[in-house]
Order: structure tokens, then C-alpha cells, then sequence
């Protein structure tokens, strides 16, 4: 069978360009939920890399889940729990007490996402080089 790890990072590369997409048009909870799309299919593409499959939508266990060799800056980490706050809420108006998703959802929110996901990417990018 195929490794298609690079499939899953060219995927993970396009998510990330939909999240800049979507802030540009002010959609900032898409913009954050992409931005959790494209970190959590690069670490997917990573755990393909070295042969293993990953499953889950949590940013933070895809990293840990990966072969003991990997050496994972800690900030990466906690970097990819803030992404996994952007999951669920800013999809489902009844991920917050009151409100529909994109009235919780900003620029400043967006912005760390973005960053964050692109960070990750980069990390994974590096590994597979």
C-alpha cells in the first residue's frame, strides 16, 4: 500500500490556506476550525511518515501518540490545546452558553490559529524532510 502521507500534508497546506481565506472574509470561527483541520492532517501526515495510523480530532494526543524519536518542542503542545478548543464550539451553537458560533469568534482569535496551525505545519514539514 501507498504511503500517503504527503497527500495528507498537501491537504493539510490547503486547509491552512482556507482558514487565511476565510479570515480575509471575516469568517473567523471557519478560520479558526480550519486552522485546527490543518494541524491536526499535518500530525496525521506525520504519524503516515513514520508508519503508523493516527485517529481522533485532538491536536494534543496526535502529537503525544507519535514514535518516542520525534522530538516535540513543548510549546507545540500547548499550542496545539489551544487549537483544539476550535473544534467543536465554532461549529455548534451549542458549544457556548448562549449565541451562534461566529458571534464568539474574532480577528484575535483567528489570528492565533493561524499561527499556531502554520507553526505546526512547519514543525511536520521538517520532520519529513
Amino acid at each position: 500500500m501507498a504511503n500517503r502521507a504527503g497527500d495528507w500534508l498537501r491537504q493539510a497546506e490547503r486547509d491552512l490556506e482556507q482558514a487565511q481565506d476565510s479570515q480575509r472574509a471575516g469568517r473567523h470561527e471557519w478560520a479558526c476550525f480550519a486552522a485546527h483541520q490543518a494541524a491536526e492532517k499535518a500530525l496525521k501526515a506525520l504519524h503516515l511518515h513514520f508508519g503508523q495510523e493516527a485517529w481522533g480530532h485532538v491536536v494534543a494526543r496526535l502529537f503525544s501518540d507519535l514514535p518516542a524519536q520525534v522530538q516535540i518542542p513543548e510549546n507545540l503542545v500547548e499550542k496545539g490545546r489551544v487549537l483544539d478548543n476550535f473544534y467543536m464550539p465554532t461549529r455548534y451553537p451549542n458549544g457556548h452558553p448562549e449565541g451562534a458560533p461566529f458571534e464568539h469568534y474574532g480577528i484575535l482569535q483567528s489570528e492565533q490559529a493561524i499561527t499556531y496551525a502554520g507553526e505546526i505545519l512547519a514543525f511536520v514539514r521538517s520532520q519529513m524532510a
